[in-house]
């Protein structure tokens, strides 16, 4: 990195949050300042310097990182996400929650110190090596309590 543009940065760090925002504006022609965390914005400046230095990504990067993503990608993509599955109880279809990810992934979280991590299956949800119908009985075997599982999960 050249040493204008190091010194540049640095001497960012010192800046309001008002002089951030005005160098935003600058930086980002057209956006509206995305955050009021002087810190967000002041690595947000710091890579758009370095980025207009480098010239940035090229093109053929980023069509590349775009197919990658849309290949590879198993919470975004529509293949590996069918809308439709069949439940356990009964042979009608019922759509499955676009919250969820994909049947196998794992979702973490911690409660009072300790680590959960349940599995989404294709009809259900893991815990314990037990199996739960939904996310809401998940959290209700976890807490005592009656919870909304999107909640407690924060999805």
């Amino acid at each position: 990195m050249a040493e204008a543009n190091l010194s540049q940065i640095t001497e960012l760090k010192g800046k309001t949050l008002s002089e951030l925002t005005t160098k935003y504006e600058e930086l980002f022609p057209g956006q509206k300042n995305p955050s009021n965390n002087r810190v967000f914005l002041w690595r947000k400046i710091a890579y758009r310097l370095q980025e207009l230095e480098s010239s940035g990504i090229s093109v053929e990067t980023q069509s590349r990182i775009k197919e990658l993503v849309q290949k590879y990608d198993p919470v975004n993509n529509l293949l590996l996400r069918p809308n439709n599955i069949k439940s356990l109880t009964s042979n009608v279809s019922k759509l499955k929650d676009r919250r969820l990810p994909i049947p196998g992934s794992i979702i973490v979280k911690n409660y009072k110190g300790k680590k959960i991590e349940v599995k989404v299956l294709e009809n259900g949800f893991e815990y314990n090596n037990n199996i739960y119908k939904s996310l809401s009985n998940v959290a209700c075997a976890i807490t005592g309590q009656h919870w909304n599982g999107y909640m407690f999960f924060r999805m």
